[in-house]
């Protein structure tokens, strides 16, 4: 096939796919940040012990792990008004649903860090006198929270890739914008082609940021002597 790539046409629209792109990240790092203190508050709630707390967690965990986050999206936008008797804009509706679902998966990989560290690091703080707070956050949390980076950064890049579903909505994030973009020049081969390069090249130097931070936190978390 003699295909004749042009990008002229992409390159004409760089301010749309620049808004788009500040539409992804804004929408990622809201999510992010809401989806932490929700994760936080359901893994506290499963790890409180007491089943009348524990199990709604797990049950909202779950719901949202074996969902599409597709219909998380359309839940959001079109059935979440119905309820609360007000309409919700694209970005605020996209948010909610990118940190209850984000939310979810954090609560788990918070909840695996607390549960992965030996039950002798739990047993030796409390026999040199710490109560069971002290003990965790002294002793248990710093070598959960190393634990706790790699699947968090995992997740946390599916959640950027997640955003593309906004698009969906009407929101103006990168891919509506390529959408847009391709309804005028025609050329949908260069129009994606851009847009998964630009996806590519964010996440990989977000990666590269991140192996170099757990190979800090492998330095500084490695006991001493090793």
């Amino acid at each position: 096939m003699n295909y004749a790539w042009d990008f002229s046409g992409v390159w004409a629209h760089r301010d749309m796919l620049l808004a788009g792109f500040i539409g992804t990240m804004k929408i990622a790092a809201v999510a992010i940040a809401v989806g932490v203190l929700v994760g936080i508050v359901l893994a506290v709630l499963r790890l409180s012990g007491k089943r009348w707390l524990a199990l709604p967690a797990l049950w909202f965990i779950e719901f949202y792990r074996n969902t599409p986050p597709l219909v998380h999206f359309f839940w959001a936008f079109y059935a979440l008004p119905v309820l609360i008797g007000v309409s919700l804009d694209p970005y605020v509706a996209a948010v909610i649903a990118l940190s209850t679902q984000s939310g979810a998966f954090f609560a788990e990989v918070f909840r695996g860090g607390v549960v992965s560290v030996e039950r002798g690091q739990w047993e030796g703080a409390r026999a040199i006198g710490m109560q069971p707070l002290q003990a965790l956050r002294r002793v248990v949390l710093p070598q959960a929270m190393a634990r706790m980076v790699p699947p968090f950064i995992e997740r946390s890049f599916e959640l950027i890739k997640t955003t593309a579903l906004a698009s969906t909505l009407a929101y103006s994030d990168l891919l509506y914008q390529a959408m847009q973009i391709n309804s005028i020049t025609f050329r949908p081969l260069e129009v994606y082609t851009v847009v998964a390069a630009i996806f590519f090249c964010t996440l990989l130097v977000l990666s590269i940021g991140a192996r170099a931070l757990e190979h800090r936190l492998g330095v500084h978390t490695r006991p001493q002597g090793a």
